[in-house]
């Protein structure tokens, strides 16, 4: 598929992008992985501004790197300058950036502060995580199905856990792409109507299977179960991890589960609190997990998207 087809402006939000989007940057992420040499020089002279108001290993390390295979220089611009908006505004920052920078990518706790960034710059803006979406990792796990699936649009794909920027992004993706896609979460953990509304239209448009319960015993036959964590970074708070350890106890995926729905492989986008969501068994076996294969595409799918952003 030419990507002159399917040209980007940004990479915001799965429900911003098209199924021919999706489709070329899974193709592309993984001709880049095969022959990455190949794609050694497509942002040669090209900079980019890397804002991060949340801690990071793989986002952080799989940008850095991955930006150097292409030949080009990541800026890693940390907490010291504090959030977005406070200590000068979203539409100055963006300004500034735009003068030195061919791209920015911003990992930040809120979506408005993406949005503002894509509004007043005048390079292309990346979105590395905000509380809303995960879009680069939703498209790792895609190009990770793909390489173990001939087929993605077959596939049966289950999210357990707790409802948020990554069962947000994996549903919407599945929904626009055609993959049949069940989010199981505790009562009161689901995702917010918005987010169902928009997969569910989604869905119908592609002719895919969208199911949401709260009910494990309804989760069906699923030939992959994903997983995150159920305390989000910076609710580490002791006193209410304890009651929702209780309430997620029977949501953690385990090889009873697995088991149990069929599945041959498990998702985790870590960092995993082992013990919790995921048992350490299921989490280290090597034949259903694919935990560090998801990682590393982590790099090869951002990759994609910077050099569909800026070598055309």
């Amino acid at each position: 598929m030419s990507l002159s087809t399917t040209k980007l402006a940004n990479f915001l939000a799965d429900d911003q992008l098209t199924k021919a989007q999706i489709l070329s940057l899974i193709d592309l992420a993984k001709k880049i992985k095969a022959n990455p040499t190949d794609y050694n020089q497509a942002l040669a002279g090209k900079s980019v501004a890397m804002i991060f108001e949340k801690p990071s290993l793989r986002t952080h390390v799989s940008f850095d790197m991955g930006i150097s295979k292409l030949g080009g220089h990541a800026l890693y611009l940390g907490q010291q300058n504090g959030k977005l908006g406070e200590r000068e505004r979203i539409s100055d920052y963006a300004n500034n950036l735009s003068c030195y920078a061919d791209a920015i990518v911003a990992r930040v706790f809120s979506n408005d502060s993406i949005e503002g960034l894509a509004k007043h710059a005048s390079v292309p803006v990346i979105n590395a995580l905000c509380d809303l979406y995960h879009p680069c990792q939703a498209l790792a796990d895609f190009v990770t199905l793909s390489e173990l699936f001939d087929d993605i649009s077959t596939v049966k794909f289950a999210y357990v856990g707790d409802g948020n920027n990554v069962s947000n992004s994996l549903m919407i993706m599945a929904a626009i792409v055609g993959v049949d896609f069940t989010l199981v979460c505790p009562q009161g953990h689901g995702p917010e109507q918005t987010m169902l509304d928009k997969a569910t239209a989604f869905a119908q448009a592609s002719g895919s299977k969208l199911v949401f319960t709260t009910d494990i015993e309804e989760i069906g036959e699923q030939d992959v179960i994903y997983t995150d964590t159920w305390v989000s970074m910076g609710d580490e708070d002791p006193s209410k991890k304890a009651a929702i350890l209780e309430k997620f106890a029977a949501y953690q995926v385990n090889h009873g589960l697995m088991a149990k729905t069929g599945a041959s492989k498990v998702m985790h986008c870590q960092p995993a609190h082992l013990g919790e969501e995921i048992t350490t068994e299921l989490f280290d076996d090597k034949d259903k997990s694919v935990v560090f294969q998801e990682a590393e595409n982590r790099m090869w799918a951002q990759n994609a998207v910077l050099v569909t952003l800026l070598a055309g």
